[in-house]
């Protein structure tokens, strides 16, 4: 019963950790909205991407816990990430080369 006590105790981050990284995702969401409102084109687009791909990371990261779940976790969604980026990739070439229908 103590081992499972500590084990929790050794996840867990201080409330500061969790302000820190709940101020850099608003930050993150403000210069989402500041690139929107700009005119940078297919830029904006692929800024937008990054950012949310450094939110996404960040909320795993912490408020998910993954940073300190066991490699097996890990790897796991590193595979389910993987798949999800084949399927897209392999939707954009479907989309890409298709015949259009006359």
């Amino acid at each position: 019963m103590d081992n499972n006590v500590q084990t929790n105790k050794e996840h867990s981050l201080s409330y500061g950790v969790y302000i820190s990284v709940w101020v850099g995702l608003v930050g993150l969401t403000a210069v989402t909205v500041a690139i929107a409102g700009l005119n940078l084109a297919g830029l904006a687009v692929a800024a937008a991407l990054a950012i949310a791909i450094i939110k996404s990371t960040m909320v795993a990261g912490y408020f998910m816990h993954v940073r300190s779940d066991s490699k097996v976790f890990k790897i796991f969604i590193g595979i389910c990430l993987a798949v999800f980026l084949i399927v897209v990739i392999l939707t954009f070439f479907d989309l890409t080369y298709r015949v259009p229908l006359k």
